[in-house]
């Protein structure tokens, strides 16, 4: 055997096998909820099953394909709007002490504002069509990217700053190849934050005012006391959640290879 068979073999011991828990707990869950359903002889209307609901998600299929793309537009569509207004805002905020002290109070102040309050005044305005939900999506999904980018931004050491303009770093230099490297940790971290309030945000625009979507799959459902179709569209809409969470996890880590919070801990 050669010395790079070697270095590649490992012992059986070292081979570790990966339990998914969270898989398991979810199984045990749904187990759970399916003995006492069958116990207890809640009807469909009360709590659908698991298998009620597994039955719902097949029927339904071709309907909540069309209406998980309509929310997916909304969703991503109103998290690029957010990160270009957010990114740019806090970089002035970082830069700028005039401008942190006369807009950054009322970016804070403005997330007191119920969204589901504002929703009804965007769709008076604009209509049912894309733009309202895309602008309430970009308002959920907005603060987190501010206050993570600005974090991020301001974590970068003055001394690595210092060194940077005694080699004759110009500022665009700086900001790009010190402060935004050192920010993108915090950036990542607030758009993962993002993402599921982007989904939150899609949500609460379709149940304001909408004919499609699965906000508005729900909400026809849960009129009609079609329960199994609305857990149904709310496995979709968790998936869909989940989905967009893991992609931006995933660019994180191609990304960011050197970040420590994104490696296995190896234990």
């Amino acid at each position: 055997m050669s010395a790079a068979d070697m270095s590649s073999f490992k012992p059986a011991s070292a081979i570790r096998l990966r339990i998914p828990y969270a898989l398991l707990t979810l199984i045990a869950l749904l187990l759970f909820w399916q003995a006492a359903v069958m116990i207890a002889r809640l009807p469909d209307y009360l709590l659908p099953s698991p298998a009620t609901i597994i039955t719902s998600l097949y029927d339904l299929s071709g309907l909540l394909v069309y209406h998980t793309w309509i929310t997916l537009t909304e969703v991503v569509l109103g998290f690029i709007v957010a990160f270009l207004v957010a990114v740019p805002l806090a970089t002035l905020i970082c830069y700028s002490k005039v401008f942190e002290r006369s807009v950054y109070p009322l970016i804070v102040g403005s997330q007191t504002i119920p969204k589901v309050a504002i929703a009804p005044l965007l769709l008076a305005a604009f209509g049912y069509g894309l733009v309202p939900k895309v602008t309430i999506v970009a308002l959920m999904a907005f603060f987190p990217m501010v206050i993570n980018t600005v974090v991020g931004l301001r974590s970068v050491s003055q001394e690595m700053i210092y060194l940077a303009q005694s080699m004759g770093a110009t500022p665009m230099q700086q900001f790009f190849r010190f402060r935004m490297p050192g920010a993108l940790p915090s950036m990542f971290a607030g758009m993962k934050m993002a993402s599921v309030l982007a989904v939150i945000g899609a949500i609460v625009a379709e149940f304001v005012g909408s004919n499609n979507g699965l906000g508005y799959v729900i909400t026809v459902a849960g009129s009609n006391f079609r329960m199994d179709q609305q857990f149904a569209a709310i496995v979709v809409l968790s998936a869909l959640g989940t989905a967009i969470f893991w992609i931006i996890g995933l660019i994180e880590r191609r990304a960011l290879p050197w970040h420590k919070p994104t490696q296995d801990s190896g234990h």
